[in-house]
């Protein structure tokens, strides 16, 4: 039977919930810490972690263990972000996205060209971000390292994290601009008229299961 456009539909998980949650909030300590780190003007961070001396303890394992929580997120999402024809046209109509014409663009799947480019963005710089913590961790793998790349590791780190910190701020940006995306990572579910105006190619499969 066809849902009715009031009608809910399940588009996460408790686990897949749970999952991103700890994710998220593994990276905001991560990246509090790490900015602590980064410049004198942000010191004052570390009082968040009990100091100077336990914001560098504790950054590389909270680091450590946003990267294995994200494996297993990126395991949970990995099939449903494969890059299509219809992605590329639909980032090509970036125009009709930003006005939110979205009558213009191809039907979209369960998730957009936008979250699919976050997604193998973090795919790539998170294990980059991993790497080269580890080579300036001191005291464990620092000291097996020399200093040319003790440096190359610092800035490639430090430029890394930019590029997460700004694509995250983006994703929770255009989480909020589009109405209803939050309640689906909060409650599970979102609206069938929201699913047909949003991911209307995802809508149609789901719809086409259902009856």
């Amino acid at each position: 039977m066809m849902r009715t456009d009031s009608a809910l539909i399940q588009r996460y998980t408790c686990s897949d919930r749970v999952n991103h949650w700890v994710v998220a909030i593994t990276f905001i300590l991560a990246a509090l810490s790490g900015l602590a780190l980064f410049d004198p003007i942000f010191f004052w961070l570390t009082n968040l972690f009990g100091g100077g001396p336990w914001t560098r303890i504790v950054h590389p394992y909270i680091g450590l263990l946003m990267f294995i929580l994200f494996i297993g997120m990126a395991l949970r999402f990995w099939s449903s972000n494969h890059l299509t024809a219809a992605d590329r046209q639909w980032m090509k109509q970036w125009r009709d996205v930003i006005g939110k014409h979205e009558e213009n663009l191809p039907q979209v799947g369960k998730y957009n060209a936008g979250q699919k480019y976050v997604f193998w963005i973090l795919v790539i710089t998170l294990p980059l971000l991993l790497l080269t913590g580890l080579i300036m961790w001191q005291p464990w793998f620092a000291p097996y390292f020399s200093i040319g790349l003790l440096r190359l590791a610092t800035v490639v780190h430090a430029l890394a994290a930019f590029c997460v910190i700004a694509l995250i701020m983006v994703h929770i940006y255009a989480a909020i601009w589009v109405k209803g995306s939050v309640r689906a990572m909060t409650r599970g579910t979102v609206t069938a008229a929201w699913a047909k105006q949003h991911h209307a190619a995802w809508h149609n499969e789901i719809s086409k299961g259902a009856k």
